[in-house]
């Protein structure tokens, strides 16, 4: 039998201890990230469409309310949906949350058809011709009562993706493409 020091035996209980702790806390910070709600609130400038929903509950996206978001989203000239990319949303989300705001998120452009991008693209220079808006993973948007610039430097802040800035056009452009701004 193996006698055990005074120090040893409270270094040993002290290991036990902390693996006890640790087994009983990380479950706790698990299940506390996973609570809760995420919701939004879009209109959708074009369609005069609203929808409104808790997209996310307690770690689950819930899917009814990402098919009405993303129908909100459609490309309105050729109405066609497409499921946007669930990261497009927490963006939204986190951004409103960086912003302290509640007010409904304006869409001025979600979901674009291949055929909808190339007619954009011939009228603009400001279009891209691969554009994240055709893989559902961009949208402009704007935020009524906070300014562009802030809508903007918040984006920035969060580096979640690209963030371009057009103020003459009222809208700021958000993606979950690689973090990048113009």
């Amino acid at each position: 039998m193996t006698d055990f020091s005074p120090a040893r035996r409270q270094l040993l209980l002290g290991l036990g201890s902390a693996a006890m702790v640790s087994m009983i806390s990380s479950p706790a910070f698990a299940s506390r990230s996973t609570q809760g709600s995420r919701m939004l609130t879009m209109l959708n400038l074009h369609t005069r469409e609203v929808e409104k929903g808790a997209y996310w509950v307690d770690g689950t996206y819930q899917k009814p309310i990402l098919t009405g978001f993303d129908r909100l989203l459609r490309d309105h000239r050729a109405n066609v949906a497409a499921p946007m990319d669930k990261r497009l949303y927490d963006l939204l989300y986190y951004l409103q949350e960086n912003l302290k705001t509640r007010e409904t998120i304006h869409i001025i452009s979600g979901y674009r058809s291949p055929q909808t991008n190339n007619m954009l693209a011939k009228k603009s220079g400001g279009v891209a011709k691969k554009s994240l808006h055709m893989e559902g993973k961009a949208i402009d948007i704007a935020i009524p009562g906070i300014k562009l610039d802030k809508v903007r430097d918040a984006a920035k802040e969060l580096q979640l993706g690209g963030v371009g800035y057009y103020p003459k056009s009222g809208f700021v452009h958000v993606d979950v493409g690689r973090v990048r701004s113009w």
